[in-house]
This record gives C-alpha cells, sequence and structure tokens, in this order.
C-alpha cells in the first residue's frame, strides 16, 4: 500500500471520520435484558482488596444492602450500594445504560464517600458472563479496570473488579462479591 494510503487512513482514525462510515451488519444478540437478574434488593458480601497493585492480600469485609431498579424503559440500570466496614459505612451509586446500536452495556460508578465518577466500564455478555473494561490510572500507573459479572442464579450472583497493570494479561482482584437476593 502507497505511503499516501496510510497518511489518509491515519487522518480518518484522528478526525474520527470512521466511526461516520456505514457499519457492516451485524449477527450481534441484542444484550437489552442482559441485567434484567440484578433488579431487586440483595445482601451482599464485599471483601475489598486494600492495595492490589502491590500483590498485597490484606483486605477488609464489608456487609450491606444494593438496590436494583430499571430507569428509563429498561434501557439503564439504577444500583444503589450501602454497606458497613471495620472503618464506617460505604456506598456509591451505580449507573449501567445500554446502547443498542453497539450491542454493549457501560457502567459508570460514583463513589458516595467524595462524589468522584469513574470513567465508564464497557461491554457485554456472552454465555451467562458479563465483562465491561475501561482504561484509568491508579497509583501513577495505567491500568485496565475489568468487572465481571458470573454466576448468575435467580438468587445469586457474584461480582468482582480486578485491576491489571499488564495490559490484561494478569489480573489482580480489588473488590469480590457475594451477592444473594432478599427480594424482587
Amino acid at each position: 500500500m502507497p505511503a499516501s494510503n496510510y497518511k489518509l487512513i491515519a487522518l480518518i482514525t484522528l478526525l474520527g471520520l470512521s466511526a461516520a462510515m456505514p457499519a457492516a451488519a451485524s449477527d450481534e444478540r441484542d444484550g437489552y435484558h442482559d441485567f434484567d437478574f440484578n433488579n431487586g434488593v440483595w445482601h451482599t458480601h464485599i471483601k475489598r482488596i486494600l492495595d492490589p497493585l502491590t500483590g498485597a492480600t490484606h483486605s477488609i469485609e464489608l456487609n450491606g444492602t444494593v438496590t436494583t431498579h430499571k430507569i428509563w424503559g429498561g434501557m439503564a440500570v439504577l444500583e444503589e450500594i450501602e454497606t458497613m466496614g471495620p472503618n464506617g459505612p460505604w456506598g456509591g451509586l451505580t449507573l449501567f445504560t445500554y446502547n443498542p446500536t453497539a450491542h454493549q452495556w457501560n457502567q459508570t460508578f460514583v463513589n458516595k464517600t467524595d462524589g468522584m465518577v469513574t470513567a465508564p466500564l464497557i461491554g457485554s455478555f456472552k454465555d451467562g458472563r458479563g465483562e465491561l473494561i475501561s482504561q484509568d490510572t491508579r497509583e501513577g500507573r495505567s491500568v485496565l479496570i475489568r468487572g465481571v459479572w458470573s454466576d448468575i442464579k435467580s438468587d445469586s450472583h457474584h461480582f468482582e473488579e480486578s485491576f491489571s497493570d499488564d495490559n490484561g494479561r494478569t489480573w489482580k482482584p480489588v473488590l469480590i462479591a457475594e451477592l444473594t437476593r432478599e427480594k424482587l
């Protein structure tokens, strides 16, 4: 390919024009109902690893309630987390929004303690397992952040958030949550 073609491709990419091109027909499944399992009130038991990037295993445990409900006709899910641990209360608000064109979910978390909003994790479900990923900075290092929902049953599920500082080759758990349904 001539060098001028590479320059044109780079320019199109930089200008974001590739996003304006029509997409090919997709056989992707509609993930609109992927988070339906999460509606209701849940008891949560959380293990939070305090310094995961160093390989340390020191952690704290929190117990509390997660209340989740659909909004915007099911195109979004709002989750409220209220827990108590050895350092007092901890909580947050999670907003999940569905992009029907991309067939992906976006997850944004707001920490109740400081009001900070995280960069959205983006991804989808496949074979009963949800995986959403983002890139951020922790302790001055670029890391990938991954949220995974697994072992999904009508009355329980598992959630784990992990960091990777080696571009996804290895993952270090940060938060491990076991949730059991209290009521719909």
